[in-house]
């Protein structure tokens, strides 16, 4: 018996699958929402080592570049949105960014069809983390 794994127990994905999902994660990179590194350090007032620190830490939304580097979608640096990342990042049990910002820009039936971004600006906090904590 082999324990190598046959050609069946993989999927083979489309190249034009996998290169529309590249170009969606490159168009929602360079929308105008999206800040650099260095451009995050200077909207709160600390370093770029800090802003990768808060990144690392599941404390902010960071998209790694193929380039190096992060973007980092601007409206979390929102007074009342900051403090809900660390929260969300340990509800859903992960700190990757694209992970993150995904579950918070989908719709979501247990929100009517609204994203958990947009139930947190309302106020919702506590019903997204409670969403999250169902999904991880």
């Amino acid at each position: 018996m082999s324990s190598e794994p046959s050609s069946a127990e993989y999927v083979s994905v489309p190249r034009d699958v996998l290169q529309a999902g590249l170009t969606v994660r490159a168009a929602r990179m360079a929308a105008a929402d999206m800040l650099s590194t260095n451009d995050a350090a200077a909207l709160t007032g600390t370093s770029e080592a800090a802003i990768a620190s808060l990144i690392a830490d599941g404390r902010c939304i960071g998209l790694s570049q193929l380039s190096g580097g992060f973007r980092l979608p601007k409206w979390q640096f929102e007074p009342s949105f900051m403090p809900v990342v660390p929260k969300l990042s340990k509800a859903l049990g992960t700190t990757e960014g694209w992970a993150l910002l995904t579950f918070l820009e989908s719709p979501h039936g247990a929100l009517d069809g609204a994203t958990p971004r947009a139930a947190i600006e309302r106020g919702e906090v506590e019903r997204v983390l409670s969403i999250a904590g169902q999904e991880a």
